[in-house]
């Protein structure tokens, strides 16, 4: 088999092959470091278990990063919980969401990660029972929003593009009192406004919890979702005027009740519209596809990938979609229960897919573990998108209990370096200490937190810090940083698809602008493009939402690029 050489310096003081069978050792220096504690991020995730084993204690949390003051820097959006118990409402809660301003700085040539609390004189007050966290600019004034998803009602801050936000849920209409967990802010009807598309779980309320006891030994545990009905998830309609309508009903999202968990929006068949897909725990996943008038239908069993190539319903839990072998059409990946595999959906290049987790060798290391949050992401720039695993288990690991552990359901999370021939290898060990640490991870970031081009994580743990793992990775590869704008240059322009062109023109990759996927958290929002070994100014070329084309020319690598809708070439066919 032929495989690609990765360059890593500063592992064995030479270059590597990851497409060894073994697993690489420990580097001399880390790729990921931990850097929450020395840059203020004080943050522990609080799921207020009292001994009850209520279902809802054992799903949260999520991690937004957002630039919500337009700085050019990602602040990063953390989601709390707290008391739980029947008959405890928001108002009894002392704990709440917490945002912190990213403040870094370069001293002497080096970045310096640093964050301040900034919750109390943002306004923010969200106290409800923390799940997840969507951004997007719902009203097109050029600051991101931040929505809020709880097991309860959930919320809308708007962005004052002051520094502070106000509470608009009530006058949006967006605050669903249901189990929510993630959320998507996507212009489905292509008329300029941000739609949202809501993931619900299961129908559970704390004065109806059910006693359940582990599997393996018979001790109380939390339940398995099949204990409690699933509930439809929700679709918001951007009506333009600071309000949304409830199109559940009416568009056939309603029809369906499951129990979700992940959602990404994206064109999967290439057709030039958006897209539906919902990650659903231990029954089958949702792929929404428009059918015109304002309905739609999910055509998942039809598309592949409703189960997995076995036809078994697994855990769906976290849900991302990339291109990861550059064939032009986005793939899915899920993470799963532990002694399930998580599974890679692969485009076959018009919407229809097929299980390829085998081919690519992700099944067998993700058996051990319970994965969460998940992410595509070039993490060494080489123009190959690695996958990114938060791993916590849901029922008592027995190894852990019969320790003596008192919350056993800790596991490490897990890196897959992309092999560049459409297989992956585990390079979790190699990464460094952050990837053997041992928490319950949920919600999973991925953005760039200062700039330099390499893509950071940040990881949400139950009863656990915050992990803002920060890449250390030593390669001489470059880099392509696109922040899109729309037409009158104020708001993000997610669902934009970019295309690396070579030097004759053709199209080499792509990569798409979005905020949505992972479990719970929400996404930076730019695009970054790993250009290997690639020198000089490079071209591409924009296939904006609304389907106009442009190109642009000679831009420089390794620094940012601001874009606006309207400012490149256009493209006529």
């Amino acid at each position: 088999m032929k495989c690609r050489q990765r360059l890593v310096q500063s592992l064995l003081m030479a270059s590597f092959s990851i497409c060894l069978v073994a697993e690489p050792t420990l580097a001399d220096e880390p790729w990921f470091v931990d850097v929450a504690e020395t840059s203020g991020i004080d943050f522990q995730y609080d799921n207020g278990m009292s001994g009850e084993y209520f279902f809802v204690e054992i799903m949260g949390a999520g991690v937004g990063l957002l630039d919500f003051d337009n700085d050019g820097l990602l602040d990063i959006y953390l989601v709390q919980a707290g008391a739980l118990a029947p008959g405890i409402g928001p108002d009894d809660r002392a704990k709440k969401d917490r945002l912190y301003r990213n403040v870094s700085y370069q001293e002497d040539g080096q970045w310096v990660m640093q964050f301040e609390d900034v919750t109390e004189p943002s306004g923010i007050d969200a106290r409800g029972y923390g799940m997840g966290v969507a951004t997007g600019d719902y009203n097109n004034d050029g600051y991101v929003d931040i929505y809020v998803l709880n097991f309860g009602a959930n919320q809308l801050w708007r962005n004052n593009g002051d520094g502070t936000f106000s509470d608009v849920t009530e006058v949006t209409g967006v605050g669903d009192p249901r189990w929510s967990v993630s959320a998507s802010f996507v212009d489905l009807n292509k008329n300029g406004h941000l739609d949202l598309m809501v993931a619900n779980y299961v129908d559970y309320a704390l004065e109806t919890h059910q006693a359940c006891r582990s599997a393996t030994t018979s001790q109380i545990d939390y339940c398995s979702p099949s204990a409690y009905t699933g509930i439809a998830d929700r679709l918001y309609q951007n009506m333009g005027d600071g309000q949304f309508k409830d199109i559940s009903e009416s568009s056939g999202i309603a029809e369906v009740a499951r129990h979700g968990l992940g959602v990404i929006a994206s064109d999967f068949s290439g057709d030039g519209n958006i897209e539906l897909y919902v990650a659903n725990d231990g029954s089958p996943n949702s792929h929404w596809v428009y059918q015109g008038e304002g309905v739609w239908l999910d055509d998942a069993f039809m598309a592949g990938n409703a189960v997995n190539g076995g036809g078994v319903m697994e855990a769906g839990m976290g849900v991302d979609a990339g291109d990861f072998n550059h064939s032009g059409s986005e793939d899915i990946f899920i993470t799963h229960m532990r002694a399930e595999t998580n599974t890679l959906y692969q485009n076959q290049g018009n919407g229809w897919f097929m299980d390829a987790t085998s081919q690519a060798r992700l099944g067998v290391p993700s058996l051990s573990a319970t994965g969460f949050g998940t992410a595509w992401f070039d993490m060494d720039n080489d123009g190959w998108l690695d996958l990114v695993v938060a791993n916590g288990a849901v029922v008592i690991e027995d190894a852990l209990a019969a320790a003596g552990d008192p919350y056993p359901y800790h596991q490490p999370n897990q890196l897959f370096a992309n092999q560049g021939d459409g297989t992956f290898a585990e390079v979790s060990r190699a990464a460094g200490e952050a990837f053997n640490a041992s928490y319950i991870s949920r919600g999973l970031a991925v953005g760039d937190l200062n700039n330099d081009g390499r893509p950071d994580v940040v990881v949400a743990n139950i009863n656990g810090p915050t992990e803002v793992l920060v890449n250390k990775m030593e390669t001489n590869h470059q880099w392509l940083g696109l922040d899109l704008y729309d037409r009158n240059n104020e708001r993000a322009m997610t669902q934009a698809v970019v295309w690396l062109l070579d030097d004759e023109g053709e199209k080499i990759y792509r990569r798409r602008s979005r905020t949505d996927g992972s479990y719970a958290s929400a996404q930076d929002p730019r695009i970054l493009f790993g250009l290997g070994e690639r020198q000089g100014p490079v071209s591409i070329e924009i296939h904006w939402p609304d389907g106009s084309k442009e190109r642009h020319n000679a831009l420089e690598a390794n620094q940012y690029h601001r874009l606006t809708q309207g400012s490149g070439q256009l493209i006529t066919e």
